[in-house]
C-alpha cells in the first residue's frame, strides 16, 4: 500500500536535526510523497529550494493566519508575485484560511480572499485552515467561488458542514485528531462520509496522536492516522488505501 501525507511542515525547525531519518522511517512504511505547506511569504519562497532537495516533497505557498502580524501589505503582494512566477512548481496554494483565535479578523478575510482568486487565476487547488470559522469560510467562498477545490485541513466540524465543503468541490483532511477517545463527533463525520471525500494528514511536527502527546509528531505516524481511519470505515484496508492515494494524486496532480 502506498500513502501520501497531503500536509506536514518537514521544514519547521523541529526536523533539521534527522529530517533524512524521518523521510527515510516514512518511505519504509509505503509514504511515498509528501505535500509541505507555505505559511508565510518568505517561508513559501524557500520551500522551491527545499522541494529540490527533496524531491518526495510537492510544496505550496500560502499566508497562514497564525502569522497574521507578518502579513502585511507588502508581503502580500510579495506572495503573489511570488506565486504568479512559480505556479508550475506550486502543488497548491496555502495553508490560508481563517482563525477565530488570531487577531485582525477583517484583514485575515482579505487575505483570504486574495488566496481564492490566486488559486482560481492559476488553477491550483486550495489548503484552508479553520477555527472556529466555519461560517466566514462560507461566507468567503459566497463571495468569491473557488473553481479548483482543495482540502480543509484538518477538518472537525459537523456532518452539515462536511456536506457543505463537499458540494464547494474540496476533500476533507483526517489527521491524528481522531485517534483521541473524546473526538466522538469527527468520527461519526468521517465513518459517514463517501471515501473518496477524504484525505490523510498529519500536520507534522504538530498534531500529535493520542499516546504521544507532547513529543514532536512524525511523518510515519500517518500510518497510525490510517488505522484509525480502518476502523471507523467499512471498506477493507486495501480499498481505503486505494483511494485515499488516488484522491491524493488527483487532487495535487503528483
Amino acid at each position: 500500500m502506498k500513502f501520501i501525507d497531503t500536509h506536514c511542515h518537514l521544514d519547521f525547525a523541529e526536523f533539521k536535526p534527522d529530517l533524512e531519518l524521518q523521510l527515510a522511517n516514512a518511505q519504509a512504511l509505503g509514504i511515498c510523497s509528501f505535500i509541505v505547506p507555505g505559511i508565510t511569504a518568505r517561508q513559501s519562497e524557500t520551500l522551491l529550494a527545499f522541494a529540490k532537495r527533496y524531491p518526495q516533497c510537492r510544496v505550496a505557498a500560502g499566508l497562514h493566519p497564525y502569522f497574521i502580524d507578518q502579513h502585511t501589505e507588502e508581503a502580500l503582494h510579495q506572495f503573489i508575485a511570488f506565486a504568479n512566477e512559480n505556479h508550475p512548481y506550486l502543488a497548491a496554494i496555502g495553508e490560508c484560511g481563517l482563525d477565530g483565535t488570531c487577531p485582525h479578523i477583517q484583514w485575515q478575510q482579505e487575505i483570504f480572499a486574495e488566496h481564492i482568486k490566486l488559486s482560481n487565476a492559476l488553477q491550483l487547488p486550495l489548503i484552508v485552515h479553520h477555527r472556529q470559522t466555519h461560517h466566514l469560510i462560507a461566507q468567503a467562498f459566497k463571495q468569491t467561488p473557488p473553481k479548483f477545490g482543495g482540502v480543509i485541513h484538518a477538518f472537525s466540524g459537523s456532518l452539515q458542514q462536511a456536506k457543505y465543503y463537499l458540494e464547494q468541490g474540496f476533500k476533507l483532511g483526517v489527521g491524528g485528531t481522531i485517534s483521541y477517545e473524546r473526538a466522538t463527533k469527527t468520527k461519526q463525520v468521517f465513518s459517514q462520509l463517501p471515501l473518496d471525500s477524504l484525505l490523510l494528514e498529519t500536520d507534522a511536527p504538530s498534531m500529535p496522536l493520542s499516546g504521544h502527546q507532547g513529543k514532536i509528531n512524525e511523518p510515519k505516524r500517518l500510518l497510525d492516522v490510517f488505522e484509525c481511519l480502518c476502523q471507523l470505515r467499512s471498506e477493507s484496508p486495501e480499498q481505503i488505501a486505494q483511494q485515499l492515494y488516488l484522491s491524493s494524486c488527483t487532487l495535487f496532480r503528483i
